[in-house]
């Protein structure tokens, strides 16, 4: 079983549970493919909080991954392991190329040592993990890793258990149905990935007690309304009052599902139909 529910041995673990992380096959990371990490967020060298709600947590080191797999058109590889990342919610698998150049790349479900993938720019077999320009992919099959511009690397659909459903193609553009519920065009000659990201049951996990999100980098936040009303916009007041005002941040943006799209830019033409957000409760 993927998640795994602790016994109620103790307050914090009575709501707990843990992945168990079953696709995992390779335990130690690459160490050609391992960068350094610097934190960019908590204090800053004058021990003063820049970024709210962030700091602490457990040391990780990057993984790099290959989002591109532009230079590697043509050349077959062959899937060495399936590991995990500290930095992201999906797994990654490292695959060997024939040239022996090892690459990370995020793990497709279902995807098993041994496999071969291939990534090419011109139309090869719509197989699990293999990378394609989309107007040489099958319409209704699901796709990750998507490119918004071609060339530029994956953009979407790249956390634990994401896909889009390519749903049509006409002429230079392609249709995609979005986790979110997002219908948007993509050109098609961008590439992408196909098959669902692996480790779906990712977002079935509960972390149960407080020290989890302490170990992920995650500090606790002073509520709006309980700050002076010259430092939040819901601050103030003799007691509990907002005001009126509709939930904001501290720099008065809408926090509770509120419109922050710049509606000029060029990709607002490519959304068919917009996600559906909750908003005070209610879906708009």
């Amino acid at each position: 079983m993927p998640i795994r529910i602790y016994k109620p041995t103790s307050a914090g673990r009575r709501n707990a549970s843990v992945n168990a992380h079953a696709e995992i096959t390779k335990k130690k990371p690459e160490k050609s493919l391992l960068a350094p990490l610097p934190r960019k967020s908590g204090r800053n060298n004058s021990g003063k909080v820049t970024v709210r709600g962030r700091g602490g947590g457990v040391k990780r080191l990057y993984r790099k991954i290959d989002f591109k797999r532009m230079d590697r058109n043509g050349i077959e590889a062959k899937v060495v392991g399936v590991e995990y990342d500290p930095n992201r919610s999906c797994h990654i698998a490292l695959v060997e190329y024939t040239d022996g150049v090892k690459r990370y790349i995020p793990s497709p479900a279902g995807i098993n040592v041994g496999d071969t993938i291939l990534a090419d720019t011109k139309a090869i077999e719509p197989k699990l993990g293999n990378c394609m320009p989309i107007h040489d992919i099958p319409t209704g099959l699901d796709i990750h890793c998507v490119e918004l511009e071609p060339g530029r690397g994956a953009k979407m659909c790249r956390s634990a258990g994401s896909y889009a459903r390519l749903t049509n193609k006409e002429g230079t553009w392609a249709t995609l149905v979005l986790p979110s519920g997002e219908i948007r065009r993509v050109r098609t000659d961008c590439r992408a990935v196909i098959g669902q990201v692996g480790n779906a049951d990712q977002v079935q996990r509960w972390y149960g007690k407080a020290g989890i999100p302490r170990l992920l980098g995650r500090r606790p936040k002073t509520r709006g309304m309980a700050m002076h009303h010259g430092i939040h916009p819901l601050g103030g007041g003799s007691g509990r009052s907002k005001g009126n005002r509709a939930p904001v941040s501290r720099s008065g943006v809408p926090s509770k599902g509120g419109s922050t799209r710049n509606r000029k830019q060029f990709s607002e033409t490519l959304i068919i139909r917009r996600r559906k957000s909750v908003r005070y409760g209610q879906l708009k």
